[in-house]
């Protein structure tokens, strides 16, 4: 398959602002069966971007505009190959348990393993654990599937009922969230089970049979766990689903306070509104080389936000 994602973030300013310092994560990953074959990152006001890739392998795009402006637009556009990867087992043998154990033992996954800045164990977390039976099952494959298929039945989607800062007791609490907090739940549970796993912050392709709960025009998120034999696999809690070829990696972290789309700060004292808007769509070719972005959805940031510039994840 192959997909063309456009992804643009605008800020307006309700009074001029300077010297605005960003950091990008937008560019899709290329590995395993998926290879971002062309990549466009547009500024304006027009900005020098520098890129680099941190430890995980993420690409990380980084620009400032040092004179005034009152509007910031980034607009990124991909070309992303996604290949048809082996189908998983339904279950994995009575003795994985061991060998991740062995596996944990010989490596260093620690980062993986350790709470997080949004995946802690509180109290609601344990006895959230305790309403699901959280043990480890006949075999991690179908341990994850079972937690996946839960938290897709205990917890509503309802875009906008957290915040992008929202910490896992507020979707615990209500019941209520978006990809982000299930995502941070079930990072949280995992990682209580012994079993390394990360936060994935990319895009998802929506299609009518498939019934997905999250936003079409927003991006996603999900995590991926280590699997002896396997590797590491996709969750996807949100719409109860391993990922497939519709599931578009962008970058990987211990949260999604590692990943976050777009991250800055300016100088100046004004109120911002985010625009943001996002549209995956299948190609058959490279897509044309002048593309017309799409709609922008406006809200107003909440002030604790507007200084970090960061956008929900649906």
């Amino acid at each position: 398959m192959y997909y063309t994602i456009r992804h643009t973030t605008e800020f307006r300013y309700s009074a001029p602002v300077s010297a605005s310092i960003m950091e990008v994560r937008k560019q899709p990953r290329s590995e395993g069966g998926q290879r971002c074959r062309n990549f466009q990152l547009q500024i304006n006001p027009i900005a020098r971007i520098m890129a680099y890739r941190d430890h995980l392998g993420n690409i990380i795009h980084h620009f400032d505009v040092p004179g005034s402006h009152t509007e910031l637009t980034i607009a990124a556009t991909s070309f992303v190959e996604l290949n048809v990867l082996p189908t998983l087992p339904t279950t994995l043998n009575g003795d994985t348990w061991s060998e991740l154990d062995r596996i944990i033992q010989a490596s260093d996954y620690w980062e993986m393993l350790l709470p997080s800045h949004y995946a802690q164990p509180t109290a609601l977390l344990r006895s959230f654990a305790r309403e699901l039976r959280l043990e480890r099952g006949s075999d991690p494959l179908s341990t994850l599937r079972e937690l996946t298929a839960s938290i897709r039945e205990k917890l509503d989607y309802v875009p906008q009922s957290t915040r992008v800062n929202s910490p896992i007791d507020d979707a615990l609490s209500t019941r209520r969230g978006v990809c982000q907090d299930f995502a941070h739940i079930m990072l949280a549970l995992v990682r209580e089970l012994g079993i390394p796993c990360r936060y994935v912050s990319g895009y998802l392709f929506h299609r009518r049979e498939d019934n997905d709960r999250s936003t079409p025009d927003a991006t996603h998120a999900w995590i991926e766990a280590l699997l002896p034999e396997l590797g590491w696999v996709g969750f996807d809690p949100t719409n109860n689903s391993m990922t497939g070829d519709r599931h578009i990696r962008t970058a990987v972290g211990r949260d999604y306070a590692d990943v976050p789309p777009t991250r800055g700060v300016f100088k100046g004292e004004a109120e911002t509104e985010l625009g943001v808007a996002v549209e995956v769509l299948p190609s058959e070719a490279p897509p044309p080389e002048t593309e017309v972005l799409p709609a922008t959805n406006w809200v107003t940031l909440d002030p604790e936000d507007q200084q970090q510039q960061q956008q929900q994840q649906q």
